[in-house]
């Protein structure tokens, strides 16, 4: 049965024990599971992988003063979704409206690797938070993060495909998400900038999409 956001969650023992030794190795970290950040009733929902090491993990904001941050903020800026660009402290006054960002694994898993069981064990948070507040779009960045959403509304992988730029229908989940969209972008990590995988000209062109389907354009 689908759950509400647990800060204190441990059922995934491998995530759990890392993040006790984690607070002992670095006890100046968060290093508790991630809450959502941005609107409580966003038009967009943001779905990224895990938190990052020395970033979520360290902050407690997904993206916040994660490489993957910089370009992610920045565009959400650049479409009025930011009332700034930065991202590096979580004391930075930023606000977001509009958008709302969440996590498919809200533990940092070790090496950035969750295994299928921790996110499947997770899921059931996604799932409550698209029950509890539905967006009319929803952006997720990487194949992860994307069945993720599936497994959460009950969809196949099979009939929805990922595929950069994607924009999938999703409204027989449920009636509540009638109109709604799924967005597929590659992760915005160093990994895929770096190598373009992810230009700023694609993850900017996502963005263009996801305005025309809220009417933002």
């Amino acid at each position: 049965m689908a759950q509400s956001f647990d800060l204190h969650c441990r059922a995934c023992p491998r995530l759990a024990t890392f993040l006790d030794d984690v607070r002992t190795s670095e006890p100046g970290y968060y290093a508790l599971p991630v809450p959502s950040f941005g609107d409580p009733i966003a038009g967009l929902l943001i779905v990224g992988l895990a938190p990052g090491m020395h970033g979520a993990n360290r902050t407690g904001r997904p993206f916040t003063g994660d490489y993957a941050g910089i370009l992610l903020y920045q565009t959400l800026h650049k479409f009025g979704y930011a009332n700034h660009a930065g991202s590096a402290d979580p004391k930075d006054g930023l606000v977001l409206t509009g958008c709302r960002i969440t996590n498919a694994v809200k533990c940092l898993p070790p090496k950035n690797k969750p295994e299928l069981s921790e996110i499947r064990q997770c899921n059931h948070f996604l799932a409550a938070e698209l029950a509890s507040k539905p967006p009319r779009s929803i952006l997720a960045l990487g194949t992860i993060a994307h069945q993720a959403v599936l497994e959460a509304l009950g969809l196949r992988a099979k009939d929805y495909l990922f595929r950069h730029g994607a924009q999938h229908n999703i409204s027989a989940a449920s009636l509540a998400l009638r109109g709604v969209i799924l967005h597929d972008s590659y992760h915005c990590s160093r990994y895929n900038t770096n190598t373009k995988r992810l230009t700023e000209v694609m993850f900017h062109q996502v963005f263009s999409d996801i305005a025309k389907h809220l009417g933002r354009s």
